[in-house]
């Protein structure tokens, strides 16, 4: 029985050099279906080359909460925030106002649903450590999600710190981080394997690829990026700027 393997990606925030070694270790694998679970530009220096290589590469993009708020930044906005709706050119800005909140699909007899923060909004947050209440809300059908088949698989991003939990059944897991991962300073993303009988194999895997920061760094200092200290900082260390 021929298994099927998935890449899930997510928050590259306009960090380039990370998400060009992460695309390259799942090339290397063979793997060729790749989602985007979002905020693909803002907080980093290159957003607009990394929502055109998301564009080129990905199978599905999501759209984040910086996917959702950046085009509609207003000119008299923090500098900062200006800053990186301009950085984006007017075409994928409005590529980013367009792309879906959730998506479902079917592997090994699993219904699978991916969404960026929560089922509610791709603004309203759950933490690693969560009730569960909060567990339970990410499985249920939303306005957001639509009406389709209840998952007991949910995957998804905006926190940007990798994990695995299953409790009675239902597993949920996070992608954890590619451009601006917050558990260490190493990027992560995560394989799918699975096949198209519910009979197949199941397993996720998270994966963790080392890029030269630095050189990240050196780009957001070369553009005169806003914030660019608190950027390198958390590159470096894996500490939130609010912690810092």
């Amino acid at each position: 029985m021929s298994l099927e393997r998935i890449a899930l990606i997510s928050d590259i925030h306009g960090n380039l050099t990370a998400l060009e070694s992460v695309l390259a270790d799942i090339a290397a694998r063979g793997i060729t279906r790749v989602f985007n679970l979002g905020d693909t530009a803002g907080k980093g220096p290159r957003g607009d080359a990394a929502v055109r290589r998301c564009r080129e590469v990905c199978e599905v993009n999501i759209r984040g909460n910086w996917d959702d708020f950046l085009p509609r930044i207003a000119d008299d906005g923090l500098e900062e925030m200006v800053w990186w709706r301009d950085e984006v050119s007017p075409e994928n800005l409005a590529w980013l106002g367009t792309l879906p909140l959730s998506v479902d699909l079917m592997m090994s007899g699993r219904v699978i649903r991916f969404f960026h923060a929560s089922a509610t909004s791709p603004h309203m947050r759950v933490h690693f450590h969560h009730s569960p209440e909060e567990f339970a809300s990410m499985f249920v059908n939303t306005p957001m999600t639509g009406d389709g088949l209840v998952p007991s698989v949910v995957g998804y991003g905006d926190i940007h710190d990798a994990y695995i939990e299953t409790v009675d059944g239902r597993t949920l897991f996070n992608v954890g981080s590619v451009g601006n991962p917050l558990d260490e300073p190493t990027p992560s993303y995560v394989i799918l394997e699975g096949g198209a009988d519910a009979s197949a194999t199941f397993s996720i895997q998270v994966v963790r690829v080392p890029y030269d920061i630095e050189v990240e760094v050196a780009v957001a200092e070369s553009l005169r990026m806003p914030t660019r200290d608190v950027w390198a900082m958390e590159l470096r260390t894996a500490v939130h700027r609010g912690r810092q």
